[in-house]
């Protein structure tokens, strides 16, 4: 090779290892997060924060890790928990993969359950496990406002930044928590029969049994029941989990003994509570389609109805089967979430937008909000629901 074709060459050589070295730290800059998390501001001047509780059983891994990055914000809390019935290879893969996320390894506010508990659907074990989870949130964090309750078959309809500025505007002692006193059928249903729930004993999973022998409905407080689903105030959770009088424990003592008891318990307490029964807004904020009349569980959402879903004005909805096309779709439309393994972008995530590298795995202020056009429907919704709350027309009746 001649003096002048080695210069080529090497020069070639140099600008190629120096291109490819420029796209490398690029790269590297891009998806690098940052070594410290922003500052997370609580209290009256900053934004709300919520505590969210996600559960689910066999199989549901997969399903969570996904809500979980819909709905993740660096303000809020998060616990996961996968039931018993799931293997213990499950519940190690969810913190596997809930690790392996930047901004919770950052801001470190997301925990895995290790201790399951059995879940058994139509017993008290489900109240019980949303008590213990309201419990360790109160004593994770001091700065949440509002605990959520959303299952492996929930889906968010608004991006986090959007949820936080409509509760920014009301009352932050205020429970959205669907209820009525008018029982009809549940009463001679649910609430007369005695039952037990083997979950709360046996070290296996087991299906309730009842008692040849019913009870009459009480007088010395007032039964209330509906949607299991809740956004509850954190001052009204602890009452229930320290309450200075005693109607919290008499009223769970009573529901062990209720089927579907997570459809009547914090229902009940709150609105046989002076300090509290005048605080509900009676709404759950999620969007459903039932049967006529209603049975044990709604319908599942598909595509068909992704327009109704969209235009419902809820924070979420349910039910959905596993990676169903919709949410894809709700992804892509609603969330501007770029895969269902990235976090949905909201004014924090300050990485740049392609198809290589995820937004939020850099951040900036987590103490400001960008809502979107989501955010007016949600608006428009809760503004209904306060108007009704403030004419009273819609608190524990």
């Amino acid at each position: 090779m001649g003096a002048e074709k080695k210069w080529l060459f090497t020069l070639f050589t140099a600008a190629f290892l120096s291109l490819i070295l420029l796209l490398l730290s690029s790269i590297s800059a891009f998806s690098s997060p940052k070594v410290f998390p922003s500052l997370v501001q609580r209290g009256a001047h900053y934004p709300p924060a919520f505590a969210y509780y996600i559960s689910g059983g066999h199989g549901d891994t997969d399903r969570i890790f996904r809500l979980l990055l819909a709905i993740y914000h660096p303000r809020n809390r998060y616990l996961l928990h996968l039931g018993k019935d799931a293997r213990d290879e499950e519940r190690t893969k969810l913190s596997s993969v809930v690790r392996s996320v930047p901004a919770i390894q950052a801001f470190g506010n997301v925990d895995v359950i290790g201790k399951a508990d059995y879940v058994t659907y139509l017993g008290s074990t489900n109240i019980a496990i949303t008590l213990r989870a309201a419990a360790i949130m109160l004593k994770l964090d001091s700065g949440w406002d509002w605990f959520i309750t959303l299952s492996a078959r929930d889906y968010p309809l608004i991006t986090q930044d959007d949820l936080s500025h409509v509760f920014s505007s009301i009352g932050r002692d205020l429970n959205f928590i669907d209820h009525t006193s008018d029982l009809g059928w549940k009463e001679s249903d649910r609430f007369n029969p005695i039952v037990v729930d083997p979950g709360l004993y046996l070290a296996r999973r087991s299906q309730i049994f009842q008692a040849t022998e019913k009870r009459q409905t009480p007088d010395a407080f007032k039964l209330f029941t509906g949607s299991p689903w809740v956004i509850l105030s954190r001052s009204f959770l602890e009452y229930c989990i320290f309450a200075w009088d005693n109607l919290p424990r008499t009223l769970l003592m009573y529901f062990t003994n209720v089927k579907l008891s997570q459809e009547g318990y914090f229902h009940s307490v709150i609105c046989n509570t002076p300090e509290f029964k005048n605080t509900t807004v009676n709404a759950d904020l999620r969007y459903m389609i039932w049967d006529n009349p209603p049975k044990m569980e709604p319908h599942f959402l598909n595509v068909s109805v992704y327009d109704q879903i969209a235009e419902s004005g809820a924070a979420f909805a349910r039910q959905f089967e596993i990676n169903d096309p919709v949410l894809d779709m709700i992804d892509k439309k609603i969330l501007r979430r770029v895969g269902r393994y990235r976090a949905t972008p909201g004014s924090w995530c300050s990485g740049r937008r392609s198809w290589w590298m995820d937004p939020c795995s850099q951040w900036g202020d987590a103490n400001i909000l960008k809502p979107g056009a989501q955010a007016k429907k949600l608006e428009e919704t809760v503004s209904n629901l306060i108007e009704d709350w403030s004419s009273q027309n819609n608190q524990c009746q």
